[in-house]
């Protein structure tokens, strides 16, 4: 059914067993570089460290997390392997205030403070706004930056950014790490981490890993491969090169999920596929090459340079559950789409410190550019010889679906180049910091329908402001304010084809308004905690004196609260744990929504919590837990999702220095949930009960 190249699995199964697949859970060997970061926030366990101070992401110069006038949450690499978990979509599910949407069963997609997106991915901060799903085993943490983020990495990023930092080889020393994990259904991973030096000042790590997909659901499987190779070259005192290269190749049946009926799941057919085995299929392959150099001109003015090259080939086919269920039947479409797109980023930045009349100065200047080309055709699934795009089907175990033909559907090109500079300069006053800057974004996109017959473009040139304050009456608190904006242009987050009217119309807008708290309890304990108001303007409306056509005249708003606490709490007990709540509403009317409407996928409550104790030195034990109330499937408000609470448990047990075993028990108490959605008949059951059995080794 999947079509995989067991010759290249064998391969890579062999590539990962060779670089062996067990790690112990200790702290991650290749620990990110803090030379220049303030004792306020100091990680000292040698073990466990839930909790980050490098907020640079944030502000592209060295700032320690406790100085971002920002909400940030961090997943760091000892609370992916105590978790287990291998794809990010299932590490961001402990991440306050950042919702899951299904992705139409092939692609990573999410809600940000109630702000949807395919696109708003990054990697080292580079864009990465493909449509795929990202793997872990070349990830060093996750950060999840919320609100407006248009000057740090422009266009999108309304609701925040997900950025993954990675995994670079070392000149310090040689190891060898690695994990292997099987689950209760059968799914499985091995992965390698071999770090080698090649000289005094230069290194070379490799990554890798292969896993097979199950679940409880029938039909479903699927298989991903991963390499990575990095080399770290130390080019005298002062210049630093690191390349790296990375192959990810994913094969899986898309699984669309279970339609509706009256208002909630359909109850009954939580491992019913609603869709063909032999047709619902997605193939990607990712290839990223990136460079990065970095100089020091002086203890006081450094400069860095990214370049990456990016080739994403992908192609999934589904048939998928639509509206019109009944207690007896369902109502089945389908279709199938192809993208083949290449990006090209170049990025530079020039930092220097400095003082006038005993001010201190950060200040920031840089430039970007991208170029993304990308091809895309769809072909409708067209039933009752090509007569119909959907059929009524009835409601089995096993869904029999009917024969259909496909006919072109969409196909499309376009070219997108965008032109980027900005400044920034972070002053300190001594108890008061201020940051402000601006970014200048020239965005230009051709495209040409190919089947419609409609060649668009559109320019658009923004300004796009951030202030931000801290106020730091001790050096492990601060008070922060801060306000950004950022934009969209109104062509979808991936720019794959303009129509007529998103031609011409301005780019939406958002607005970020945000106030907060930064308590490093201890040195290895940090508090935060933030209210926001988040306005989306600039919305498409129905234009009332000209039925058919559109105004900008809609506008949605997301209030709310967030608390997070991380670290170690009391000696061998380390947390993660976060709270969200969040009020989103429609407050003009829009083309998809009236005014009053409460906005998708946004939970008013979301609490987050993991935890790790050690019992001994060897002995460990972990529990997790997600709660989220009652949410709405879509825009129509049709449809809720109701509110689930999922209990984690975990034990681990290092059986040598070297050698550790590892038990992850997820949904503990086997709760029935539902915890995404894609519209209202697209809605996928969680797994039940499920443990997974994995040993880790370093050496």
């Amino acid at each position: 059914m999947l079509h995989s190249a067991n010759i290249r699995r064998l391969a890579l199964v062999s590539a990962s067993a060779s670089t062996i697949a067990f790690v112990m859970p200790a702290q991650a060997a290749d620990d990110t570089q803090r030379d220049y970061l303030p004792t306020s926030i100091v990680i000292t366990a040698d073990r466990e460290s839930y909790v980050a101070d490098d907020g640079s992401t944030a502000t592209k110069t060295p700032t320690p997390l406790i100085d971002v006038p920002q909400s940030v949450s961090v997943i760091t690499a000892d609370q992916i392997e105590d978790q287990g978990v291998t794809q990010l979509n299932q590490a961001l599910r402990f991440v306050p205030g950042v919702s899951l949407e299904t992705g139409e069963g092939h692609r990573d997609e999410v809600f940000i403070r109630g702000q949807e997106t395919t696109a708003d991915f990054y990697l080292d901060g580079l864009r990465d706004d493909a449509q795929y799903y990202r793997s872990l085993y070349n990830v060093e943490r996750i950060e999840v930056l919320k609100g407006a983020n248009a000057l740090i990495f422009g266009r999108g990023a309304g609701g925040g950014a997900i950025n993954r930092v990675s995994k670079t080889a070392r000149t310090s020393g040689a190891f060898v790490n690695g994990a292997a994990f099987v689950d209760s259904f059968g799914a499985f991973s091995v992965a390698g981490d071999v770090n080698t030096p090649l000289a005094d000042n230069v290194a070379l790590r490799i990554n890798s890993t292969y896993e097979e997909f199950d679940s409880h659901r029938d039909f479903y499987e699927g298989r991903f491969i991963g390499f990575t190779p990095t080399l770290t070259l130390d080019a005298g005192p002062d210049t630093r090169l690191v390349a790296s290269y990375s192959y990810d190749d994913d094969e899986r049946v898309v699984d669309r999920g279970i339609p509706s009926l009256n208002g909630e799941p359909l109850a009954g057919y939580d491992k019913t596929f609603f869709g063909d085995p032999d047709y619902n299929f997605s193939d990607v392959e990712v290839h990223i090459a990136r460079l990065r150099v970095e100089h020091d001109f002086s203890s006081a003015l450094n400069f860095n340079a990214s370049l990456q090259y990016a080739d994403y080939d992908k192609f999934y086919a589904n048939l998928v559950p639509g509206g019109g269920t009944t207690a007896t039947t369902a109502s089945i479409s389908g279709y199938d789409s192809g993208t083949d797109r290449q990006n090209l980023i170049g990025q530079m930045n020039l930092i220097g410190s400095f003082e006038t009349g005993g001010i201190s100065h950060t200040l920031l200047v840089g430039g970007e550019f991208t170029t993304s080309e990308t091809d895309s055709v769809r072909d409708q699934a067209r039933f009752n010889n090509g007569a119909d795009s959907s059929v009524t089907v009835p409601l089995a175990d096993v869904i029999a679906t009917p024969a259909f033909i496909l006919v072109p559907q969409r196909a499309s090109t376009s070219d997108l180049n965008t032109v980027s500079f900005y400044v920034q300069d972070q002053v300190d006053f001594g108890i008061v910091q201020l940051i402000g800057g601006v970014r200048y974004d020239e965005f230009r996109l051709q495209s040409e329908d190919l089947i419609g017959g409609f060649a668009g473009q559109r320019k658009d040139s923004r300004w796009s402001p951030r202030l931000g304050a801290v106020v730091k009456p001790m050096d492990n608190f601060s008070l922060y304010a801060s306000w950004s904006e950022t934009f969209l242009p109104q062509s979808g987050d991936q720019f794959t084809v303009l129509s007529t009217t998103s031609a011409n119309l301005d780019p939406e807008t958002f607005e970020n308004l945000e106030a907060g708290i930064k308590w490093s309890i201890k040195p290895e304990l940090l508090l935060t905690a933030a209210v926001f108001r988040l306005t989306r303007d600039n919305t498409q409306a129905p234009d009332p004196a000209n039925p058919g056509f559109v105004i900008l005249a809609g506008e949605s708003r997301v209030e709310g609260f967030e608390i997070g606490l991380a670290g170690e709490v009391v000696p061998s007990l380390n947390v993660s744990l976060g709270y969200a709540y969040l009020d989103g509403k429609v407050t003009q009317t829009t083309s998809s929504a009236v005014a009053g409407t409460t906005l998708q996928q946004v939970p008013e409550h979301h609490f987050t919590a993991w935890a790790r104790y050690d019992v001994t030195d060897r002995l460990g034990i972990g529990a997790g837990l997600v709660h989220q109330s009652s949410q709405f499937a879509s825009m129509s408000n049709n449809v809720v999702l109701p509110s689930y609470t999922r209990v984690d448990a975990a034990i681990f047990f290092d059986v040598t220095d070297s050698i550790a075993l590892q038990l992850n028990v997820e949904n503990l108490f086997d709760e029935e949930y539902y915890p995404s959605a894609h519209g209202d008949n697209n809605i996928q059951p969680a797994e039940p009960l499920n443990a997974s059995l994995g040993a880790r080794i370093r050496f």
